[in-house]
């Protein structure tokens, strides 16, 4: 019997914490910060991309499935719900089995990161009773610009073909828009800006810690400042730039200015962020 397995062999919900965002929008290093506190386990040593679960287990298709980084919430398939036909205690089992080798189960909390889990929270939610859900969201911009440098030519030697900026601010208005539908399902579900944790981390992890009852504070040495100036420049550069940069820049602020906005962000300004009031919670 798996310690997480209750005497019933039903999984114990309670004991999971996954984080969830789309690339680049901070997850790793979150993960990352709460898998050095001593009641938190995360994946290690797996040999997967970033010791994500998704590369581990068979129970559902990994975001490839669905067209990939920058394309996935836009397929029906992925946005997985307590009605999915794949909910069931043995595939809970399953996914546990999958990731046991690589948690030191003999902490309190198990922490699963996977950027689908973004999309995918009430799944999970119905697999595990009980468990919470971490959704880190930075600047759609700022992450479609750091996606964006990933895949810079037409069609990649994997036969990926390229998404434009404007196309990958799109993908994640969707993908977000999807988690505005979700959150009053949720019962544990805590949402973070990207930009809020870079400029509070101590305040922003205290939040962490409180909304997963953690005995003792979340180290903040590993949020790293700056990582978005340089996206902010590019930003910033596309204004009087090349024809095709202005046209690039023009196409998100027309498509994608009031979808942003819901959440806090302008396009005017990269560095502005609105009240955190703003942002999703999970049902009372």
């Amino acid at each position: 019997m798996l310690p997480e397995q209750e005497e019933s062999g039903v999984v114990e919900g309670s004991r999971f914490v996954f984080v969830g965002g789309l690339h680049r929008s901070g997850t790793t290093p979150l993960a990352r910060l709460l898998a050095r506190h001593p009641e938190v386990a995360g994946i290690s040593g797996s040999g997967v991309s970033e010791d994500e679960g998704v590369h581990l287990q068979d129970v559902y298709p990994p975001i490839r499935a669905h067209g990939g980084m920058g394309r996935f919430a836009h397929d029906p398939r992925a946005h997985l719900t307590e009605d999915s036909p794949l909910v069931s205690d043995e595939n809970a089992q399953r996914l546990v089995e999958s990731w046991s080798p690589y948690w030191d189960t003999s902490r309190r909390l198990l922490l699963e990161k996977s950027p689908g889990n973004l999309v995918m929270g009430r799944f999970l939610q119905a697999l595990f009773p009980g468990s919470a859900l971490v959704v880190v969201v930075r600047h759609p911009v700022v992450a479609s610009l750091a996606l964006e440098k990933w895949n810079p030519w037409p069609v990649a030697r994997n036969g990926r073909r390229h998404t434009s900026l404007p196309d990958l601010v799109g993908h994640w208005v969707r993908a977000h828009e999807l988690l505005l539908e979700d959150a009053p399902h949720h019962r544990r579900l805590l949402v973070l800006r990207y930009e809020d944790l870079v400029a509070d981390p101590s305040a922003r992890l205290g939040e962490v810690a409180d909304h997963l009852g953690l005995g003792s504070p979340l180290p903040a040495d590993g949020i790293r400042a700056g990582a978005s100036d340089r996206y902010t420049e590019t930003w910033e550069a596309m204004r009087t730039g090349s024809p095709l940069a202005r046209r690039r820049r023009r196409q998100v602020e027309e498509r994608w200015g009031e979808a942003v906005s819901r959440w806090g962000y302008s396009l005017e300004d990269l560095t502005a962020v609105g009240p955190r009031e703003a942002l999703p919670t999970a049902a009372p």
